[in-house]
């Protein structure tokens, strides 16, 4: 995980916590679901990820696909979350 960013260490860090695995099992490429999460991991995931960063993700957990926050691997979490970082710095 060499030339990770504070942000992406910090959300790979409560993705594994949710998954219980180890960060360093913890790929950019892998899903919510490859790491074992289900819906209320992905939730506990936001939560955290809320918390941690002080800003608020557009995710409906009725219908995660129109959410307009990409959840489809961790990658695209870290993605949106740098997003939603920088929207709010700015």
């Amino acid at each position: 995980m060499q030339n990770t960013s504070d942000a992406a260490r910090r959300v790979i860090d409560i993705i594994a916590e949710q998954a219980m695995v180890d960060t360093s099992e913890v790929r950019m490429e892998m899903s919510l679901s490859d790491l074992g999460l289900d819906s209320l991991g992905l939730v506990e995931c936001i939560f955290g990820i809320e918390e941690a960063f002080d800003v608020s993700v557009p995710f409906n957990a009725n219908a995660p696909d129109q959410a307009g926050f990409d959840i489809s691997s961790v990658g695209a979490i870290i993605s949106e979350v740098e997003k939603l970082i920088a929207r709010q710095a700015a």
